[in-house]
């Protein structure tokens, strides 16, 4: 059973950028399927890797599509960002580490963050995008 499940009440109103909230899902995901299975442990570095590499690509693109529309929010959304990943950059450094990392602790952070930088940061672009004909 997913942790997170897509809706239409997480679309932005942008095909690209949901469909790479889409994958965003798909990733947290796989590492609850693997928690789950007992398998957490094994998946969380490969999870965190993957998630900050996709991120990293994710989040220009945002990035980018509000610089060249001049969203007035930009500057703090990517504040947001930044702090998302070197959240996840400190963990997987952690993991490497050999430092106690808590699987169930990372997935619901992942999950948490998810849906409210969607939910909240994520939306008020939308329309702003939206109605310059970004879609």
């Amino acid at each position: 059973m997913a942790l997170i499940t897509w809706s239409a009440s997480l679309s932005v109103g942008i095909g690209q950028l949901d469909r790479q909230h889409q994958k965003l899902i798909e990733m947290i995901n796989g590492l609850h399927d693997a928690m789950m299975q007992g398998k957490g442990r094994d998946v969380l570095a490969t999870t965190l890797d993957g998630l900050v590499a996709y991120t990293a690509s994710h989040f220009a693109n945002e990035e980018r599509l509000m610089a060249d529309h001049s969203f007035p929010g930009q500057s703090s959304h990517q504040a947001e960002h930044r702090q998302l990943v070197e959240q996840v950059q400190a963990l997987a450094r952690d993991l490497k580490d050999g430092k106690p990392v808590l699987t169930i602790a990372v997935m619901s952070f992942l999950r948490d963050w998810l849906n409210t930088h969607i939910l909240g940061t994520d939306k008020k672009y939308g329309p702003y995008l939206t109605a310059r004909g970004v879609n």
